[in-house]
């Protein structure tokens, strides 16, 4: 009972991980509140997976337990497989930074710096799927990751389509 309490509480940290931090992201502690949070996240990841191993290897809870943690830290992009529970061990506060939004920029090379990505997304400048994003520690999943593009009004996108000679006559008009 208290195995699946844990597992409830860390499904509710990985949602709601930017409800109360976020507002006030132009304060100076906003990057330590932030590491305390990833810190706290990835050790109750960790206590969730020695839970489970410690577990009867014959019971069908261990085995449903750890295909559903596996299966949601992949899909977070938290782990690189879902082959084994010993992954979990792997999983720090910097893999939680890896999953932000400028370092999805950074790896898909709209953006040359952390500091320009933050800028661009703090202006409204990209957006994520449909949504336009405007919080820096927006956590981009493994699906949403080829969504992560710009927005159509932005400056930036057209500077780009002109750099690579992809902007229209009608996009011109506009």
């Amino acid at each position: 009972h208290r195995l699946f309490t844990l597992y409830r509480r860390i499904n509710t940290f990985l949602y709601h991980i930017s409800a109360d931090i976020y507002k006030s992201h132009r304060h100076h502690n906003i990057f330590f509140l932030l590491c305390l949070r990833y810190n706290k996240l990835s050790r109750n990841v960790r206590d969730l997976a020695r839970k489970i191993r410690d577990l009867d290897e014959k019971d069908g809870f261990r085995a449903q337990s750890t295909h559903r943690l596996l299966e949601k830290l992949y899909s977070i992009g938290l782990i690189p497989t879902r082959q084994n529970l010993s992954l979990t061990e792997k999983v720090t506060a910097s893999s939680f930074c890896r999953r932000r939004l400028p370092s999805i920029m950074l790896n898909l090379r709209m953006a040359q710096n952390l500091k320009t990505a933050i800028t661009f997304i703090e202006q409204g400048h990209v957006r994520v799927g449909p949504d336009i994003v405007t919080d820096p520690a927006f956590l981009v999943t493994r699906n949403m990751e080829d969504f992560v593009t710009w927005v159509d009004s932005s400056k930036i996108k057209q500077h780009v389509m002109n750099y690579n000679e992809e902007r229209d006559d009608f996009d011109m008009m506009a």
